[in-house]
């Protein structure tokens, strides 16, 4: 059964939040995010349906229409919620592949409950798109829906993007079930990543797995002859025309200065805005700046830490866990250090919309971001595309993906807690003339390479890695070629002079290609 619709992306979630209205009434408000940024526009050109879970259990609302976009849900009742999303995804998946900072745990039922739901999504997804159409599958959640869905739907454009990092084979081993992820992700005809060094990480476990590589393609077994999958990395961005206009807003721009006179009015603000999560570096940091406060290398008074924690997972104990660890720390710091009327760490555990975020990136001299393994770290972009006044310092993990883009930020090695130290002082002291000149390389290359190029540059590639397999088609009843009919339109994505101009002075090209591997299928058999 095919459908409508000419371009289809799979996530997890879907882009909204229901909202219950006190009249009974349900609502679906937009969620913010860069992957929506990013997908909206082709959806909309495209006459394109997004397919995810709502975030709540039970029975899903049929497909419906928000803020323009056609929206089509996947239910989860709470065994799979706890199955497939707490446990295989952020109990097994997310600790291994974030370099294994929490032990992942490995449940033969939470296996089998994550392969159920992937064939869940890759039903839904098979009855909304339209012959020949472009389906685009995101994030480790769903790594086996590719491959499910090219066994049913041998006439789609099939990508994946992984926007978390893939770890090196000696942690993948560790996976009872790494065959069948790999067989599932080498369903698509393109395989993103957020770094070059994730893409080699995957096509190393390829060939460990026995498989062939050559060039930046991956042979793998289809039906009719082997297919051509490529495998390349695609860095994430940010929408930064669209951050840097909020930033430019005079009720933000007051609410910055308000901030600042809130907090006392300090010589010095730092800022921290992350995800609760243990892989953030969050203790890392709050250590860090302790012992600046203590060695009196920051002033106080006249030094202030502001910590974003956004709820995260608060079911899985590790999260709970961690939030208890991070309380009990801040409440340490600022009962050693802080004074009557001056507080030196403000802890704010909860979500803010984007504005006042951008007025916090206005507010802040300093961004931390101290992430112990990051695929991208889209904060660090969105600060650096909010300072149109080419102020402020980023300090800036090594282990994300955003520190190969942004080399004139402090770059650290948040483990090693001298340097960690070093580099906010120099930061916090540099001169003018240095912030403003390693803010604008920074802007040049988060302007240049935005959301909207990461995403057209990924459909592109998608185009040309799917016509390289045009030829093994499935014939139809009548003995015809099943014929390509969902060409998505990414819309025009040339650069004006002085574009390019701005990507050669940032040395900013095309994202280099990957090593590549082919890949012999494998069953897809559930352990018992």
């Amino acid at each position: 059964m095919t459908g409508r619709s000419h371009f289809v992306v799979i996530a997890n979630r879907l882009p909204v939040d229901r909202r219950d209205e006190p009249d009974g009434s349900v609502t679906w408000q937009p969620s913010p995010g860069g992957l929506v940024a990013a997908m909206e526009p082709v959806l909309r050109r495209n006459g394109g349906a997004w397919v995810g879970w709502t975030g709540a259990e039970g029975e899903a609302p049929p497909p419906f229409d928000a803020d323009d976009l056609h929206l089509v849900a996947v239910p989860l009742s709470s065994r799979e919620i706890a199955e497939y999303y707490e446990g295989m995804s952020n109990g097994t998946l997310w600790p291994l592949y974030h370099d294994v900072i929490s032990a992942p745990l490995y449940h033969r039922h939470w296996w089998d409950a994550y392969v159920d739901v992937n064939r869940r999504f890759a039903d839904v997804a098979a009855t909304q798109a339209a012959r020949g159409a472009t389906v685009w599958v995101q994030d480790y959640q769903l790594q086996v829906v590719p491959r499910m869905l090219r066994d049913v739907r041998p006439d789609l454009r099939i990508g994946f993007f992984n926007h978390i990092p893939f770890p090196p084979y000696e942690l993948f081993a560790q996976l009872p079930w790494r065959r069948q992820v790999l067989d599932g992700l080498l369903g698509a005809d393109l395989v993103g990543f957020q770094r070059p060094a994730d893409a080699n990480n995957f096509l190393r476990a390829c060939r460990r797995a026995g498989l062939v590589t050559r060039g930046n393609t991956v042979r793998a077994p289809g039906l009719g002859g082997e297919r051509q999958v490529r495998v390349q990395a695609f860095p994430i961005s940010v929408d930064a025309e669209a951050i840097g206009e909020i930033a430019r807003r005079p009720e933000v721009l007051e609410r910055a200065r308000r901030i600042r006179a809130d907090l006392g009015s300090p010589e010095l603000v730092l800022l921290g805005v992350d995800r609760l999560d243990y892989t953030k570096g969050i203790l890392h940091r709050l250590k860090a700046v302790e012992e600046l406060y203590g060695e009196q290398c920051l002033k106080t008074p006249g030094t202030v830490l502001v910590q974003v924690a956004t709820p995260s997972r608060e079911r899985v104990e590790s999260y709970r866990a961690l939030r208890d660890e991070v309380e009990v720390t801040v409440g340490h710091i600022n009962g050693e250090h802080a004074q009557l009327g001056s507080t030196v760490v403000h802890y704010l555990h909860q979500s803010f919309p984007k504005e006042e975020l951008v007025a916090l990136y206005l507010a802040a001299d300093v961004l931390l971001v101290t992430a112990l393994r990051d695929g991208m770290n889209l904060v660090a972009k969105e600060y650096v595309a909010a300072r149109h006044d080419e102020r402020g310092a980023l300090v800036l993990s090594e282990f994300t993906g955003a520190s190969i883009e942004l080399p004139q930020a402090y770059v650290v090695n948040p483990h090693d807690i001298e340097g960690l130290k070093g580099a906010i002082v120099r930061a916090a002291g540099a001169p003018a003339r240095e912030s403003a000149r390693r803010m604008r390389a920074m802007r040049r290359r988060v302007r240049t390479h935005d959301v909207a190029r990461w995403a057209s540059e990924f459909l592109r590639a998608l185009e040309r890695s799917g016509a390289a397999n045009d030829h093994l088609l499935l014939l139809d009843d009548e003995g015809a070629d099943l014929p390509r009919t969902g060409r998505v339109t990414t819309g025009d994505t040339s650069r004006s002079p002085e574009q390019e101009r701005m990507a050669e002075e940032s040395g900013a090209g095309d994202p280099p290609l990957a090593d590549a591997g082919a890949a012999r299928g494998h069953g897809r058999q559930v352990q018992r």
